[in-house]
């Protein structure tokens, strides 16, 4: 992972690469061999040991002599190569397991042509080639396999290394961490005063494992701190593609388009900008229900900025290609996040939060950005409740996790499904808050009048037949019963 390449930065590598004294573990030269299968192996080995190595990147070299690392030019273009009908790349991709980064680079050094692959570090898993994984001992490529203990390593790292930890750009200088970080802003949030020296704020920075020390007094950014503090993402070319978008769409479908925009900052210093974005764009209602006689925002914001806030933390920065995701449309709002949740999702209200980024989720409750531990989706669903509207869903694809909340509706417009949901879920918030739903609670939560509990009644027994909700003692009498989640 690191920041994108420039011409001019990738020779002063090519130059560094060819000082090393001989090759190894995660850097290869070669003349012109370009048989795609070795190369496939190579992208594998080359990615686990420099995994194994703690090495953000390893680089495949063409137009260097393998021994004297002299640049002797290449005839190697990866820009034409076809294997098949399939470009190179798209090729090497589709044989690789699981995905990784990897880009070639095309360069003239001294009037001759050069290619530098430059290949991410394996990630979560040895990454395969053909179903087969490959490492590197000393300058020679091996199958992985027959090195157990390379093998058992490689394993043990992956289980230890949060995502958080490992680096998006490495070794660089004082002034290109502040050039790339929005320092002011870190301080904004933590409410502290700026330090009048970059020593104060590269050691403020440190301290909270935003940077760690890279070789020769120059610094590592972490995907912790790009993630939160990037001026721009698109700096950090792997994160470029974890922006978080907003859509606009006319009516309530996807065929058209009135207006999409993609993050630039990070997630903390482009918070605040984000949700006022998303809140510019909803529509207002002038009355909602009983409770609110005003002109009101179509969505309660509280609800909005904690679901925003779950999907930064609660996404799966290891699924490539996909990014929180914010879709208006004329009557509801689909708050979207790669990975499944880590709990089931009709327990939402009640379970421990869990977190893949706990890294990331705790600075993100330090700076005030999400609501207390599982406070969040009370609040969503209490305010949902507030403003009268019908109960959110919570839903899974097969590698996402989506939030719809919906505008006003009428009881009267409200299907079956939509009331046993929202009766449901008003039992989860009642016992939550070490409390009981009675009739008169659901009646209260959907506006309905005294005279008209019958209805309300209905609601509940559909609810029990679906079996999502209990009765708290059925031996007192009906207008006194009390209603539990069934897991409770």
């Amino acid at each position: 992972m690191s920041i994108d390449r420039s011409d001019d930065y990738l020779i002063s590598i090519l130059k560094d690469l060819c000082q090393l004294p001989s090759e190894i573990e995660w850097v290869e030269f070669k003349h012109n061999n370009s048989d795609p299968d070795e190369i496939g192996e190579y992208l594998s080995a080359l990615a686990n040991s420099a995994a194994l190595l703690g090495k953000v990147t390893a680089w495949l070299v063409w137009g260097i002599d393998n021994h004297s690392h002299g640049i002797l030019g290449t005839d190697f273009n990866p820009r034409q190569f076809k294997v098949g009908n399939q470009e190179l790349g798209s090729w090497l991709l589709q044989l690789l397991s699981p995905k990784i980064n990897f880009r070639f680079h095309c360069l003239l050094v001294d009037k001759r042509p050069v290619v530098m692959l430059e290949i991410d570090a394996a990630f979560r898993h040895p990454v395969q080639f053909k179903n087969i994984e490959f490492i590197r001992i000393g300058s020679y490529k091996k199958k992985l396999k027959e090195f157990p203990e390379k093998e058992r390593q490689l394993w043990r790292l992956f289980e230890r290394r949060h995502f958080e930890q490992e680096i998006a750009a490495e070794n660089v200088t004082a002034e290109e961490v502040l050039k790339f970080m929005d320092y002011p802003a870190y301080f904004t949030l933590l409410k502290s005063n700026l330090p009048e020296g970059r020593e104060g704020i590269i050691g403020a920075l440190a301290a909270d494992e935003l940077i760690v020390s890279g070789y020769g007094g120059k610094w590592n950014i972490t995907n912790l701190g790009a993630m939160l503090f990037a001026r721009q993402l698109s700096d950090f070319r792997p994160l470029k593609r974890k922006s978080i978008r907003v859509v606009l769409y006319e009516g309530e479908d996807r065929a058209k388009t009135i207006r999409e925009q993609e993050g630039i900052k990070g997630y903390a210093c482009g918070f605040k900008g984000l949700i006022g974005f998303i809140t510019n764009l909803l529509p207002s209602n002038e009355v909602i229900g009983q409770a609110l006689r005003k002109e009101v925002p179509m969505f309660p914001e509280l609800a909005i900025r904690e679901l925003v806030a779950n999907a930064i933390i609660h996404q799966d920065f290891y699924a490539t290609g996909t990014a929180p995701m914010i879709e208006i449309f004329a009557s509801r709002i689909e708050i979207t996040n790669p990975g499944l949740p880590l709990v089931k999702i009709d327990r939402f209200l009640d379970s421990p939060p869990k977190s893949r980024n706990e890294e990331l989720a705790s600075f993100m409750r330090r700076i005030g950005i999400c609501e207390e531990r599982g406070s969040g989706i009370d609040k969503v669903v209490f305010q949902t409740e507030l403003y009268q509207l019908p109960a959110p869903i919570f839903e899974t694809t097969d590698e996402h996790t989506r939030t719809v909340l919906f505008a006003h509706r009428e009881l009267k417009e409200m299907d079956k499904a939509d009331r046993v949901r929202a009766c449901y879920l008003h039992a989860c918030l009642k016992y939550v808050q070490r409390d009981f739903m009675t009739n008169t609670s659901l009646r209260e939560r959907f506006g309905i009048e005294e005279k008209n509990r019958a209805m309300v009644s209905r609601i509940i027994s559909d609810t029990k037949a679906d079996e999502l909700i209990r009765c708290f003692d059925d031996s007192v009498g009906s207008k006194a019963k009390k209603y539990i989640p069934w897991w409770a």
